[in-house]
Order: C-alpha cells, then structure tokens, then sequence
C-alpha cells in the first residue's frame, strides 16, 4: 500500500466538510531528502464529511486515521465518518474536563466573561502553557503514534478538531522524528492560517454582537496558528530532554531501527 502513492505535489484539494487538510509531503530534513508525497496527511475531524469528501478521502489509499480529539469534542461535533478499509485510532491529547468550564464560557459567555478569560493575554498564555505541557505530559501517546507509524499505519491521517492543536503536535513529533528542520515544521504548521483552512468559530450568540471584532480578537489566540506556540513546544523539549535526539530516546521510547523505519515509510527513498 505504501509503494503506490503520488512523489509529486498533488493539487490542492478544497473538502467542503473538512477543514484544513492538507498533505505534508515535500518538507526538507537535515540529510537533504524530503518527507514524501501521499504518506502522511493531516486535518480537522472528518465528522462533517460530505460524500464527495468521502470519495476523495476513499481515494487516498488510507491505512490509519488518527483522531486525537476527546469524548467533549465528539460530543460537539460527532464522530468521524466510516472509510471503507481505513482504521480508525482515538487517541485523546486532552482530558475532556480539562477546561469544560473554560470552553463553554468561550462558546456561550458574553464579552465582560470573555474578557475575563481572554484579556491582556490570559488567551495566549493558555496555549502556550498548552503545547508545553502536551510535548511534557503526552509522551506515551505520541510514542503510540510513531510507533503505529513505523509498524504498519502509513498512508495515515491525523487530526483533531481543528487540525491546528493536537494534530498539529503530533505531526511535528513525527516530522521531528525523520529529521525535517524545524524552520519546516513551523511553517506547514502556519498554513492552518490560511483563510480557507482556519477552524470557523462556532458560538451559541451568531450575532454581530456575539461575535463582534472585539469577541474575534479575544478569540483569535485560540484559534490562530502562532509561531510561538510551536515555538513553546519545541523549547519543552530541549528544556526537559536537552536535545531532539533524547526526547525521542527517552522521552518517546523510539528506538533507531524505529526511527530508520519511520524514515522509510515517510521520506522519499530517491
């Protein structure tokens, strides 16, 4: 299944059920090769595919769709749709009481609550404290992800809710895995920036006054791709592991024949 797959850019697809998704072939490594077309794929959840979507999605030659949200956002958005022969993995990266009383005020508060959540920074604080602690505290569930990888899981696609948080991390651990340079990682990682990408914020007030500029300037560091974000994770590891290389040993429990492996199933071989 993993020989067959495109080595050219394929043409970006617009979904109209699936925000965000993109394929992450043609990032550059260390060595000089570059993580291969059709192997590795990434999203918001599939929960609100259309049937088209379905089809394309059929098309891609799936093994693995890797769902990192919890039972809060299944609850919000639905479960994702079946892929005739495709696996389905959940593996939560956030506790879903973890903030319930935080994400429902962003989803129904009015702005004086908003403001008392969000303001002077509290919102970006937030997901900085965020990507630390899920490179620091989930460190067995992105070692079950590269572990499925090299084992049997690619074509794969991850994904959480938005396609930007979660399935962002663990897209940068496995890119991080196979050597592709950070300044790489990064700005694949922005592309969740992109207009026709961005997750559409969904408020129980859809009034101008619930989701005035002020309200979307609130929200904006939630839902934003951020530099600095990733920039956070990536000083938790060298801060708690000194080097990539250690994370991966000793933090992911990734052997080098694991990640040789892993270099073979996600980079191109020429």
């Amino acid at each position: 299944m993993t020989q067959q797959v495109p080595q050219v850019p394929p043409t970006e697809t617009a979904l109209t059920g699936v925000r965000n998704f993109r394929d992450v072939g043609g990032l550059p490594t260390a060595d000089g090769r570059r993580t291969a077309f059709g192997r590795l794929y990434r999203s918001g959840h599939l929960a609100h595919a259309s049937a088209e979507d379905a089809l394309f999605l059929g098309g891609l030659g799936l093994h693995t769709v890797f769902d990192f949200r919890n039972s809060a956002d299944h609850k919000l958005d639905g479960y994702d749709i079946e892929l005739a022969g495709v696996r389905n993995v959940s593996i939560p990266l956030s506790d879903p009481a973890d903030g319930a009383e935080f994400w429902r005020l962003v989803r129904d508060g009015n702005i004086e609550q908003l403001r008392s959540i969000l303001a002077n920074g509290r919102g970006t604080e937030r997901m900085l404290t965020m990507y630390r602690s899920t490179i620091v505290d989930r460190t067995a569930e992105h070692s079950r992800v590269l572990h499925a990888l090299a084992e049997d899981s690619v074509p794969a696609l991850m994904h959480c809710a938005a396609g930007k948080d979660r399935a962002g991390l663990s897209i940068a651990v496995s890119l991080l895995a196979v050597g592709v340079e950070r300044e790489a990682i990064e700005a694949d990682y922005l592309k969740s920036n992109d207009p026709h990408r961005r997750y559409k914020v969904k408020r129980s007030d859809m009034s101008e006054t619930g989701m005035s500029a002020e309200v979307m300037e609130l929200l904006n560091p939630l839902f934003g791709a951020e530099a600095a974000y990733l920039a956070a994770a990536f000083a938790a590891i060298d801060e708690t592991w000194g080097t990539t290389d250690r994370y991966l040993a000793e933090g992911l429990k990734v052997s080098p024949e694991t990640r040789e492996r892993l270099r073979e199933r996600l980079l191109d071989q020429g």
